[in-house]
Order: C-alpha cells, then sequence, then structure tokens
C-alpha cells in the first residue's frame, strides 16, 4: 500500500519534464475517476467511441486491475488483436514502441485503441510496477494518439496507475451519484488528494447516473454545483449488461446522455 504522507505517489511536484512543457498537446489526457458504480467505464468508452466517430485518433486506457474492463467494452469477436496492460507494465522501461506494439485495435473502429488487462487477468498476473513505468506510459501515450480517455480506479490508495493518471491529466472527471454512499466515498477519499496539492482546477464534477427522481434538488443537496449531469439510461445499462459498450445509443431514453456527452466533450477537448 502507498504511503500517503512520505514518499508517496502524491507528493507530484506540477513542473513536467520541459519536453512536455513545450509541447503543444491537440487534445489531451482526460482521466475519468469517482465512486464505485458511478458510471466511470460507461462514461469513458461512450467519450472515446465519441471522439473516435469524429475520426480523431483515441487510446482509451483501462486501468483496473481488480475488474478487467476490457470484456465489458465489446465482444471478443470485435477485437483484430489481443493484448494485455500487463505487458506493458512488467517492463523495465516503458517506450512508445512496446506501447504501440501492445495496442488493441478493433475491426469496426479504426480510430479508437484500447489497453487494458484481459479476462481472467488480476494484479497479480504480472510483476509490480512503480509510479516510473505509470508515468513512462501517460508520456508515451501522448506520443502515440492526441487524445488519451483514462478509465480510473476508484480505490486510488492501492492503484498506481489510476493515481498517476490523476496527476499527469490535463483535465479530471470526477464522478459521484446523487447519493450519501457516494458522497462518504469522495469525502475519504478527497483528502489523499487533497493533502497532495492536487490541482482543483482542473477537475469537473458530474452528477452521473441520474434518474428522473433524483434530478434537481436533491443532486444539489447531495453534490453542490456540478458542471455536468449524466442522466440514468436503460439502453446504456443493457449495453454494459452485454458488454456492448461501443454499439450506438439510438432509443428516446439516452438522447439526453448523448448531449452530455457531446457536451463534455466540447467542453473538455473543444470538439
Amino acid at each position: 500500500m502507498l504511503n500517503f504522507k512520505k514518499n508517496s505517489i502524491f507528493s507530484h511536484h506540477k513542473e513536467r519534464d520541459e519536453e512536455y512543457q513545450e509541447q503543444e498537446v491537440q487534445g489531451g489526457i482526460l482521466a475519468v475517476w469517482g465512486s464505485p458504480g458511478s458510471g466511470k467505464t460507461v462514461t469513458a468508452v461512450k467519450l472515446a467511441k465519441f471522439l473516435a466517430d469524429k475520426k480523431h485518433n483515441v487510446v482509451l486506457l483501462l486501468c483496473d486491475m481488480m475488474a478487467p474492463m476490457m470484456p465489458c467494452i465489446c465482444p471478443p469477436s470485435e477485437l483484430q488483436s489481443e493484448h494485455s496492460l500487463g505487458s506493458i507494465l512488467a517492463a523495465a522501461h516503458v517506450s512508445e514502441l512496446l506501447i504501440k506494439h501492445n495496442l488493441v485495435t478493433l475491426k469496426r473502429h479504426s480510430h479508437l485503441t484500447l489497453l487494458g488487462m484481459k479476462k481472467g487477468e488480476n494484479e497479480y498476473s504480472y510483476p509490480p510496477y512503480s509510479e516510473v513505468q505509470a508515468k513512462e506510459l501517460l508520456y508515451g501515450l501522448r506520443e502515440v494518439a492526441p487524445f488519451i480517455v483514462v478509465d480510473c480506479g476508484s480505490y486510488i490508495a492501492n492503484d498506481i496507475l489510476s493515481a498517476v493518471a490523476l496527476l499527469e491529466a490535463d483535465n479530471v472527471l470526477r464522478l459521484a451519484n446523487a447519493d450519501l454512499k457516494s458522497v462518504s466515498y469522495l469525502s475519504s477519499q478527497l483528502p489523499l488528494l487533497h493533502d497532495s496539492k492536487w490541482d482543483a482546477d482542473k477537475q469537473y464534477k458530474v452528477a452521473a447516473n441520474v434518474k428522473p427522481q433524483q434530478a434537481g434538488e436533491q443532486v444539489g443537496q447531495a453534490l453542490g454545483s456540478v458542471s455536468f449531469t449524466v442522466p440514468h439510461s436503460s439502453e446504456l445499462e443493457e449495453q454494459y449488461l452485454a458488454g456492448n459498450l461501443l454499439a450506438d445509443l439510438s432509443l428516446k431514453d439516452s438522447r439526453q446522455f448523448r448531449k452530455e456527452i457531446e457536451k463534455i466533450a466540447k467542453e473538455v477537448f473543444g470538439c
């Protein structure tokens, strides 16, 4: 477990290497993080798909090693290749060439690639990695594609890659359900980031999976002011349960969800 008081991964200096400070980044890294069950993966996938549908090259990085999300994205038959994020992080040095070799490509989405753990793998399937490999991965991804969407795990204390992504990202979506459990979760986790002088200016608070009866006053009472409100969609829930999140959303009940994804993409990426 990481030590948050000394030698912590969150003892982060905002200054990046001069090489990265001088680059004019088009797009950048967006980290999607929040309370368990708030819809992080769903939001990250739909944002990545929206960008890819607009012919932008996108890498979707799936950080969760306890419950690999790759099987939830699309059927195995849609994958052109089968590689694992673990193979990258297990290397002593993460190079751009290594990243490119392990990208998972898709048959029907030429502008979208995936990186994540495969079905049946877990955090013990590969040797332990460090903050160094995690940073090298994110720096390398900036060279590989102009748009990187990171689906972070909720429990950042034990997840080096998600923690590094939150610190290195250009913007962060912080998702929460409008309920007491989500509020309690964020209350317990945010001090870890606050102590590290996490850049609050790059965060967008998102009310996620909001049902009709929760709209308006309840969201405000639970979460305070939010930048975006992502509504519940039964069609989206069915896609998630079927492991087919790259499918299009076409039903009426998904209309507002699609509009909110477009708003997020425009605000964060200028698309």
